[in-house]
């Protein structure tokens, strides 16, 4: 019988413990790679997963910062002009709906969202939540709510109101969304977005296995600060009043738009600022003109014309090289190099005072004036009264330019003697004019009355002012000179029966970029002016754009500026001078 060979026992054992080997071998290389892989490359995403299951986060939100304004009739003496409520959101639980176009039907009529599309959220019957309606108000949802429809529920949601709606709000701006946070933007809402949007908060604590928070854990927790309120200098009636007569005077004259602003020529506090067109805050999204949003009091610089001659006359008379009596040729233009300059009537007037020249607005006149002191000197006085710098106001600003002055050229001091070929803002005209009203001080304009922040604390603003630019002679001078202009010269319509009203027209020509010339046919009116004029109690400068029906501010700017100071003069319980006498 033939014997199967085998190998020895010895080495057959050998060879299967080999193999045994190899394989714990691998199983342990593959178990290590794989504690590795989980302890070291996807460490972090297994502890934030452990944190969803076992810890609880929330982010907390403040509550936004309130802007309000001088109120009168108002028990607190404010009024908010942007505040805090509490609306409501529409939902739905399609999976609860059991007859979604019936369900879609009814609802319809409540919601701005179609019919169809409305049918289609509802009807997804594996969907737990659809959003359909945000900022019902409460009549919203309770009109809704009655109709009982299943599967329809609401949440609060809170969203900045602004109780005014257009009035001031080039000046408030408006609260968007940046991502999933609302944040300011334009205005004061967006300057003061720290201050107004407080501080987040957070609390982070554990929870056990059913989901309920473990007292006894570790727990962190960091409360939210509310924003602060923004308290203005502003005047809620005298901000109505003059918003709605400059929307009037902007339709009225078919204007492109206008602008706005009224100032207490002694402190800086602004009384009232707007801007026309305007729009409403509480639907923003919806405006397509992003031009509206931009506050054309402190952002637009134009050329302003002869509201400027004043400037010019404050410089000359300070440096005693003029006074009002002082007399020229005005032979209806002056040459300068190449260049004619005439007067905007085309006219010669003969001998003419330098009252005269503001009275009638001559532009030769002007260029007497400036020359007497000369191009570095007349500089020296236009900066000193603030052009060509931001004025400090809290909100955004886009200073004019002067800058041509610097060059020392005769003929950019020429044409800015009368208002051309420097650009200004309607808030530095005014404080440039606050100088005459003040004494022949400059103040700096604010807004902000107080910052009252959530724990009490307040940050009032003091009244500043930035230097004396002319003497208080010569302010006194200017001011009896812009009487004149009011009584006898092209801002009668300005005037106001009993009180002696000071100011300025200015008509300046638009600049025609393709060209580098003027358009004939295009202007821009200003007023500027104060009253009364031994105690002024405001400054204000009006400006319109491109009126269609008349060329001239004396026609334009002067009439809006007299129904204005005839409210001011009432509202402040100014009575009216028995015997003028300037």
């Amino acid at each position: 019988m033939a014997r199967t060979w085998r190998p020895p026992a010895s080495r057959w054992w050998q060879d299967r413990l080999g193999y045994l080997r190899f394989g714990f071998a691998i199983f342990g290389a593959v178990l290590i790679w794989r504690l590795f892989t989980l302890q070291v490359l996807q460490h972090g995403f297994y502890v934030a997963l452990a944190d969803d299951q076992h810890q609880f986060s929330q982010q907390l939100d403040p509550e936004r910062g309130e802007i309000l304004v001088r109120d009168r009739q108002s028990a607190t003496g404010y009024y908010p002009l942007a505040t805090n409520r509490t609306l409501h959101l529409l939902y739905a639980v399609p999976k609860q709906i059991r007859n979604p176009t019936a369900t879609a039907s009814a609802l319809a009529p409540y919601v701005t969202i179609p019919e169809a599309d409305l049918l289609k959220r509802l009807a997804k019957p594996n969907d737990l939540y659809e959003p359909i309606q945000h900022y019902l108000t409460d009549d919203q949802q309770q009109t809704i709510a009655v109709l009982k429809l299943p599967g329809l529920y609401f949440s609060d949601e809170s969203t900045r109101y602004y109780p005014e709606r257009t009035t001031g709000s080039q000046l408030i701006g408006f609260v968007g969304f940046d991502h999933d946070r609302r944040v300011g933007r334009y205005g004061l809402e967006g300057s003061f977005e720290t201050e107004l949007g407080g501080r987040r908060g957070q609390i982070t604590a554990e929870k056990d296995a059913s989901g309920q928070l473990i007292a006894t854990a570790a727990q962190f927790w960091s409360p939210a600060q509310d924003g602060a309120d923004l308290i203005l200098t502003i005047d809620r009636t005298i901000e109505f009043e003059a918003c709605r007569r400059l929307n009037e005077a902007v339709l009225k004259h078919g204007a492109d738009s206008g602008s706005l602003v009224i100032m207490d020529p002694t402190t800086g506090a602004i009384y009232a600022l707007c801007g026309s067109p305007d729009f409403d805050p509480n639907s923003y999204n919806t405006v397509t003109d992003l031009e509206r949003f931009t506050n054309s009091v402190t952002q637009e610089p134009y050329e302003p014309g002869s509201v400027f001659k004043p400037v010019t006359m404050a410089a000359a008379i300070n440096e005693e090289a003029v006074t009002p009596e002082t007399t020229y040729t005005d032979t209806g233009q002056v040459q300068v190099g190449s260049y004619t300059i005439k007067n905007s009537d085309g006219k010669a007037h003969g001998a003419q005072t330098m009252t005269a020249v503001l009275e009638e607005s001559l532009n030769t006149g002007a260029i007497f004036a400036m020359n007497q002191i000369g191009p570095e000197k007349f500089q020296r006085y236009v900066t000193a009264f603030g052009f060509g710098q931001p004025t400090g106001i809290e909100v955004d600003e886009r200073p004019g330019n002067v800058a041509t002055l610097a060059t020392g050229r005769e003929i950019y001091a020429t044409t800015a003697s009368f208002g051309q070929g420097v650009t200004v803002t309607p808030l530095q005209l005014a404080a440039a004019f606050s100088v005459f009203a003040n004494g022949g001080q400059l103040v700096r304009p604010y807004v902000v009355e107080k910052i009252r922040h959530s724990d009490g604390r307040e940050v009032v603003s003091q009244p500043r002012v930035v230097r004396q630019v002319i003497s208080p002679k010569t302010a006194a001078t200017i001011s009896a000179m812009l009487v004149r202009v009011v009584q006898n010269g092209h801002g009668q319509r300005a005037g106001v029966p009993g009180y002696f009203v000071a100011g300025k027209t200015g008509t300046a020509q638009i600049p025609d970029p393709a060209t580098g010339t003027y358009h004939s046919d295009q202007t821009i009116g200003t007023f500027a002016g104060f009253a009364p004029v031994d105690d002024p109690k405001f400054v204000m400068v009006v400006k319109l754009v491109r009126p269609r029906d008349v060329q001239f501010a004396e026609s334009s700017a002067a009439p809006l500026f007299g129904e204005l100071a005839r409210f001011l003069l009432s509202y402040f319980g100014v009575p009216p001078t028995e015997s003028p006498n300037p």
